[in-house]
């Protein structure tokens, strides 16, 4: 197993392990608003700390971008993007939609995924070059060419107020030419879903690296697409994500083009 790929399941299943343990178990006073609709918990912070020292008793030197912690600089070009529990929101209210997210960086190249629902026990892992993978089984994307036939997942950009106008105008022309679109609640296990072929495409804004990070590994390793809004690269800059199979992504993003010149 590649090296980097192992400290990372490792740090995911350890992480995993405390947030099944608190999940019928948290108090209010375990929870804290960051800024309007966006909250912490002990939890997220047991689980990153249990990540990072994982992760730092083999690689020290290595920088941490870490969502609750933010950067911890090291002294070489690696960097590990994690995000312990993406989903706070479902975690806090019982709804059983969230993951620990975790990716590996060298030299601006992502390098490594893994996201584990620690419910479901799903682990969805890629390398670089190697394929994506779920619970040691091979994973593509699917097969869907047209938006009429498209499975979308989604998320509202509710903390941002200035972007929810956008996105309705984008959802109101999306949803009519689809067989239905979802909002669960998690951008970086609805990534792993594309590339697992359970939704045909997922688009949102408002995004943080840590978010993305890990399911663009394995989206594209499994076959997929990952652009920001306008088809590039930037979305870890933008936090505009477009992930789909090869046949719907540039659909999605022409809908999406045209909704921004509107």
């Amino acid at each position: 197993m590649h090296p980097m790929l192992n400290i990372a399941i490792q740090a995911a299943r350890s992480a995993g392990k405390i947030i099944v343990r608190f999940l019928d178990h948290l108090d209010a006073n375990d929870i804290t608003e960051k800024e309007r609709h966006d909250f912490v918990t002990k939890v997220d912070r047991m689980a990153e700390e249990e990540i990072i020292n994982t992760i730092q008793r083999s690689y020290p030197s290595h920088n941490i971008l870490a969502e609750e912690s933010g950067l911890r600089s090291g002294t070489t070009n690696c960097t590990w993007i994690i995000d312990p529990l993406d989903g706070t929101i479902n975690f806090i209210h019982g709804f059983p939609h969230f993951c620990v997210s975790i990716a590996f960086q060298r030299n601006d190249k992502l390098e490594v995924g893994v996201i584990y629902d620690p419910l479901r026990q799903e682990l969805f892992t890629a390398v670089r070059g190697m394929g994506a993978q779920l619970n040691n089984r091979k994973i593509r994307v699917s097969p869907c060419k047209k938006l009429d036939n498209a499975l979308l997942g989604t998320g509202f950009p509710s903390r941002i107020e200035k972007h929810i106008q956008f996105y309705l105008k984008t959802l109101g022309v999306i949803l009519p030419q689809t067989v239905g679109v979802r909002r669960a609640g998690s951008a970086a296990l609805d990534i792993a879903y594309v590339a697992a072929g359970r939704l045909d495409g997922f688009w949102e804004m408002g995004l943080k690296s840590w978010d993305i990070a890990a399911g663009a590994v394995i989206l594209m390793e499994a076959g997929g697409i990952i652009s920001d809004f306008q088809g590039g690269m930037g979305y870890f800059k933008s936090g505009e994500v477009v992930a789909a199979t090869p046949k719907l992504h540039k659909p999605l993003v022409d809908i999406i083009q045209s909704a921004t010149r509107e």
